[in-house]
């Protein structure tokens, strides 16, 4: 085949068909791991073909290879890191699941775990080591490079979910009074320089920011051009104290792809870039979600020890909580038991009462968490709320009247029992606004605690007032 009669496109489809055809063997069109490749690791591993195992898992991608020893049992994770030495790299340590990273690094020696910090980014280094027992972490530092060490020491100074913690301290600043041409031969010469960033930041004596650069603009502006006439002088910055969601919710909001952190005099000392926010997202959003139901980190990789703790005590505040709500039906036990009927049908009060509460809840949350719930609509938030919960109060309760006047041949049941949806949904409206807000006003995290008052709220009222009403009218 000539020069001329070469076809690139073949290279291109030929790259394809090695993807797919590796693809096929380990991976499913959901880019997951199939279950019997799995097989075969774990069985390669059991036969002690340990060549065969580093065959089957050379071609994944780190992140692949992550997964698959989650997908380990814990006990055949030794042996399995044992058989592909060569494969675990610093990006897969980085990918790995935070319970299985755990366990791995305390069953290595710290010279080992040092040597995998130090070809790590520091926020991955600092996200491998933080979560070590003080001690271990003591070993580990000792074992680094001064520089290493200092940087990551640094950044455990700061407090856990900080943009400190996050940030990466492989960046680009340079002087406002270069030109393009000189940050492009800058950038050529200077190996040492971070490999990976989307902008260079411009910065004055005190290495405070002044303004960024993008590639795109660097590569299109004529070398003469200097770069304080083509930086962008407005830019986000970051303080080295804010939490990451408050981090996560700027990108959001400003679309950025990078961001400048500085510490309290207004120095530049990191950045933080929109990879690491997507995992915060992925993480905040978690946490809430398992917040809400009280199960912890709801990791099945956590220790089971821990597992149960944290369940455990969310069940025992939670049966407090029924216990009060199982006092206000004792104190009506009398009208019970002279209208059975009434024992039938409180269930279903309180539970349209709670599921009710359940969804205002999980709107306010998440509006206070994405910051379209503050104090200047709070208001209009618990109007909405009460307008909603009036409009299923009512059109539920004439449901459940006409079922019960249908059922029981009954009036005034009919009229309680309308009266008592209405009430209770309106009471579960505005717990479900009420309570979140005033939890963030005092600090405290609504996604962990809201769920416990708002069921109280719900059940205890609900049994009120129905059996408050029964008892009025019907007795």
């Amino acid at each position: 085949m000539t020069p001329e009669e070469f076809d690139p496109t073949l290279l291109e489809e030929a790259a394809d068909l090695a993807v797919d055809s590796h693809e096929s063997e380990s991976l499913d069109e959901e880019n997951r791991l199939k279950p019997e490749f799995v097989r075969k690791v774990r069985d390669a591993l059991e036969d002690g073909e340990r060549d065969a195992v580093y065959d089957l898992v050379e071609p994944l991608h780190p992140a692949d290879i992550a997964d698959l020893f989650e997908l380990l049992p814990g006990d055949e994770r030794p042996e399995f890191a044992r058989a592909i030495t060569d494969l675990m790299g610093p990006e897969v340590f980085a990918e790995l699941n935070d319970h299985v990273r755990e366990l791995m690094i305390e069953a290595l020696p710290a010279d080992i775990v040092a040597d995998i910090a130090e070809q790590l980014d520091t926020d991955d280094a600092v996200a491998m080591i933080e979560d070590l027992d003080e001690e271990d972490q003591k070993a580990v530092l000792a074992e680094m490079e001064p520089e290493d060490r200092a940087a990551i020491e640094t950044a455990l100074s700061f407090p856990e979910e900080s943009a400190g913690r996050l940030m990466s301290r492989d960046f680009i600043a340079v002087p406002e009074h270069m030109s393009v041409g000189d940050l492009i031969d800058y950038l050529r010469e200077n190996h040492s320089l971070a490999t990976e960033f989307w902008e260079v930041f411009i910065v004055d004596a005190r290495h405070h920011p002044l303004g960024t650069c993008a590639l795109s603009w660097i590569l299109r502006t004529p070398r003469n051009v200097a770069l304080a006439d083509v930086m962008k002088r407005d830019q986000t910055l970051i303080p080295v104290e804010m939490d990451q969601e408050e981090v996560a919710l700027r990108f959001q909001k400003y679309a950025l792809i990078s961001a400048a952190v500085v510490d309290e005099s207004g120095r530049l000392v990191g950045q933080i870039t929109v990879d690491d926010v997507v995992h915060i997202i992925q993480e905040e959003a978690g946490e809430d979600a398992l917040a809400l139901s009280g199960v912890g980190d709801g990791d099945i990789n956590e220790p089971l020890r821990l597992t149960i703790r944290s369940r455990m005590w969310w069940l025992f505040i939670n049966l407090l909580t029924a216990l009060l709500a199982s006092g206000v039906v004792a104190y009506f036990q009398g009208a019970i038991e002279r209208l059975v009927v009434l024992a039938v049908i409180m269930p279903i009060i309180t539970g349209m009462g709670g599921n009710a509460a359940t969804q205002t809840m999980a709107v306010t949350v998440r509006a206070l968490a994405t910051n379209q719930l503050t104090s200047s609509n709070t208001w209009r938030m618990i109007a909405r709320e009460w307008w909603i919960a009036s409009a299923n109060g009512i059109g539920l309760g004439l449901v459940m009247a006409v079922g019960c006047l249908l059922i029981y041949h009954d009036v005034k049941l009919s009229l309680v029992v309308i009266a008592a949806m209405l009430l209770n949904s309106l009471n579960a409206g505005l717990s479900g606004v009420l309570i979140p807000v005033g939890l963030e006003k005092l600090k405290i995290d609504p996604a962990v605690v809201s769920t416990v008052f708002v069921t109280t709220m719900t059940d205890t009222f609900g049994f009120f007032f129905f059996l408050g009403l029964a008892s009025l009218f019907l007795m």
